[in-house]
């Protein structure tokens, strides 16, 4: 049995395209792999707080310093970096928002990549330690921008995952969505085909 965690980062509820694609994804994966375990968090329904001064804190001070805010911000991010470290298999759901990933995924990626927990420095430079696992990427993505100048999300989320040893990363994008008619069609129907051969 392997245990898989979604990350849902669009702030919308309804009508959004990769809370379809993880929809599709996690009926595909389940019919493939039954006995898996599946964990959903939703970072609009729970919002994980920016970096601040107390997580700093709570990282950084020894436990009998730490305040009570300070002592909630550790055991957050304690929570979500363990839920990562549980998991086999990590999937992002990503919309692109002025074409970077929702801060909602940025907090969340603030919360677990943390020195010394899912990463160390090492004398040969940086070292993850959550090597492994499996992740897949799906976004949604008004335009068309796979390996242009203008797609910060890839490259960004490959350098993040990297960072702490997820290597075997699998990116679909639903693109040109917001270039109407048949372009969109195209772009939605390519990306599910792509979830298909997945599971």
């Amino acid at each position: 049995m392997s245990r898989v965690l979604v990350i849902e980062s669009s702030a919308r509820q309804e009508g959004s395209v990769s809370r379809q694609l993880t929809r599709d994804f996690i009926a595909q994966w389940q019919a493939a792999h039954p006995a898996d375990d599946i964990q959903v968090r939703d970072l609009a329904v729970e919002q994980v707080p920016h970096l601040d001064a107390n997580l700093l804190g709570g990282w950084m001070k020894p436990a009998q310093e730490h305040s009570e805010i300070e002592r909630a911000a550790l055991d957050r991010s304690n929570q979500l970096t363990a839920e990562l470290q549980a998991a086999d298999v990590l999937v992002l759901a990503a919309p692109m928002y002025n074409f970077a990933i929702p801060s909602t995924l940025k907090s969340w990626l603030d919360h677990v990549l943390r020195a010394g927990v899912t990463f160390q420095y090492t004398e040969t430079g940086p070292q993850g330690l959550l090597t492994g696992k499996r992740a897949f990427v799906l976004t949604s993505r008004g335009g068309v921008y796979a390996g242009g100048a203008l797609d910060h999300q890839e490259p960004y989320l490959r350098q993040a995952l990297g960072f702490v040893g997820i290597h075997d990363v699998t990116f679909i994008h639903a693109e040109g969505l917001n270039m109407g008619g048949e372009f969109a069609e195209k772009g939605l129907a390519k990306a599910k085909a792509q979830l298909a051969a997945i599971a």
